[in-house]
C-alpha cells in the first residue's frame, strides 16, 4: 500500500479510492468458502464417527467414518486441484476499497476464522477450565482436572463439545471482527476526524461492545451445548445428541437462558480485548520497535500484533472471569439462576479457574490477532498504520500556543 494509500486508510478518516475488485475475485472467494465449509463438515463427521467406533464399538458407525473420510480426501483434492487451476492473483491483485461491504465481508470472513480455529484448539484446556468453574471440589486445578477427567473417561474425553465449539464461535468471530469494523468505522463519520482522534479509546469501546452484543446471539445457541457436553452427568457427549435434547426439553429458551450472562462475560471481555490491542499496538510502535511501521516488514508486523495480542488477552481474562463462572454454572443446571449461583458461590467462588483460563485466554487472543492480520495480509486489505493527530487539530494546537 503506497504512502497515500495509508493516509487515506488512516483510521476515521476519508476512505482509500482503490480500484474495484474484478468480478472473478469475489466467485474465487465465495468457492474457498464453500469448500472450507465442506472439508469442516467431512473433518467433524470423520472425527465424530471414530469417537463414537473407539467409544462404542458398534457398527453403525463405521459408515459415519467412510463418509466423514471420502468427504475430507475429496473436498481436500477437489480444492487443492481447483486452486491450482486458478490464477489467484484475482483474490490479491489490487486493493478492497477501504469501508465498502467487500471489505466488512472479508473481515467477518477472518474473524471465522481467527475464532473458529483458536477456540477449537484449546477445547481440552477449556473443558478442564469449565470443570474447574463447575465442580471445585472434584477439579481442583488444571492438573489435576487433565488427570481426573482422563482416569475417569479416557483421553477421548478431553475433545468434548469441540463441533459446537467449532460452529459457534466461528459464527461469533464473523459478528465480533466484522461488526467492528463496521461500528468503528461508522461511529467515527459521526464524531468528526479530530474528535474521533481525541476520543479514540472510547470509540474502540463503543465499536467493540457494539459488535459483540450481536455476535453473542449467534454464539449462544452454540455455547449452551458445549458447556453441557463438557459439565453435565449423562448429557449426550454429542452436538447431534445435545441440542436435540436441550430444545426437547427446554425449547428456545434452553439456547439462550444464558445469553445475558454470556453478554456479561462476553461484552467487556471484548470491549477489553479490542481497546487494549489497539493502544497496545499504538504503545508499542512509539516506546518499543526502533523504527516506523511503515519501515517493518510485514512478518514484523505481525510479530508486533501477536505481542499485542497476548498483553490484551490477559487482561480481558481477568474482567470476563466471573460472568464466565455464571455462565458455565447456568449451562450445566437447567434450573439455575445468575443470582442463586452468584449468591452460592461467594466472591471468591467466581473466580475459580481464573489462572488456566488467563493462559487459555491470553494465548487465543494472541492468536485471533495473529490470524486475523494474517488473512488481511493475505487478501491485501487495507491495514491502517496506527491513527495519527489530524493536521487540522495539529494547527490549532498550535495556534493556541
Amino acid at each position: 500500500m503506497t504512502s497515500e494509500t495509508e493516509e487515506k486508510a488512516l483510521p476515521f478518516i476519508a476512505r482509500a479510492k482503490s480500484p474495484h475488485f474484478q468480478n472473478g475475485r469475489m466467485g474465487v472467494v465465495v468457492i474457498l468458502c464453500m469448500w472450507i465449509i465442506i472439508y469442516f463438515w467431512g473433518v467433524t463427521q470423520l472425527v465424530d464417527g471414530l469417537m463414537d467406533w473407539l467409544a462404542y464399538g458398534s457398527t453403525q458407525y463405521i459408515a459415519r467414518v467412510a463418509i466423514g473420510a471420502a468427504t475430507t480426501v475429496a473436498s481436500a483434492y477437489e480444492g487443492q486441484f481447483y486452486f491450482e487451476s486458478q490464477d489467484l492473483s484475482l483474490i490479491t491483485a489490487g486493493q478492497v476499497e477501504f469501508g465498502t461491504g467487500k471489505y466488512y465481508a472479508y473481515c467477518a470472513f477472518g474473524g471465522v476464522l481467527s475464532c473458529g480455529i483458536t477456540h477449537t484448539a484449546i477445547v481440552p484446556l477449556d473443558l478442564v477450565k469449565c470443570r474447574i468453574q463447575v465442580n471445585p471440589e472434584k477439579y481442583t486445578g488444571i492438573a489435576s482436572g487433565f488427570r481426573t477427567t482422563v482416569a475417569e473417561e479416557g483421553a477421548r474425553a478431553l475433545v468434548k463439545g469441540w463441533a459446537p465449539t467449532l460452529i459457534g464461535y466461528s459464527a461469533q468471530g464473523l459478528g465480533k471482527f466484522g461488526f467492528y469494523e463496521v461500528f468503528k468505522n461508522v461511529y467515527a463519520d459521526m464524531l468528526g476526524e479530530e474528535n474521533a482522534y481525541l476520543y479514540r479509546t472510547s470509540l474502540y469501546l463503543a465499536a467493540s461492545a457494539s459488535a459483540e452484543f450481536f455476535a453473542d446471539i449467534l454464539l449462544a445457541p452454540m455455547e449452551a451445548t458445549k458447556v453441557r457436553i463438557q459439565t453435565a452427568p449423562g448429557a449426550p457427549p454429542t452436538l447431534r445428541g445435545c441440542a436435540p435434547l436441550i430444545y426437547r426439553t427446554e425449547g428456545l429458551t434452553g439456547f439462550y437462558k444464558g445469553l445475558p450472562p454470556l453478554w456479561m462475560r462476553q461484552i467487556p471481555y471484548t470491549m477489553m480485548k479490542f481497546a487494549c490491542f489497539e493502544k497496545t499496538v499504538e504503545a508499542l510502535y512509539q516506546y518499543v520497535v526502533p523504527k516506523p511501521r511503515a519501515e517493518c516488514s510485514k512478518g514484523e508486523q505481525l510479530i508486533v500484533t501477536f505481542v499485542a495480542g497476548y498483553i490484551a488477552g490477559v487482561f480481558c481474562a481477568i474482567v470476563s472471569h466471573p460472568a464466565d463462572t455464571v455462565v458455565s454454572k447456568l449451562n450445566q443446571d437447567s434450573q439455575a439462576t445468575a443470582g442463586g449461583i452468584l449468591k452460592k458461590l461467594g466472591f471468591a467462588g467466581v473466580w475459580k479457574g481464573l489462572v488456566p483460563r488467563i493462559i487459555m485466554i491470553g494465548t487465543l487472543t494472541a492468536l485471533q490477532w495473529f490470524i486475523y492480520d494474517s488473512v488481511k495480509v493475505a487478501l491485501n486489505l487495507p491495514r491502517p498504520p496506527p491513527p495519527e493527530m489530524p493536521a487540522s487539530l495539529k494547527a490549532k494546537l498550535a495556534a493556541q500556543q
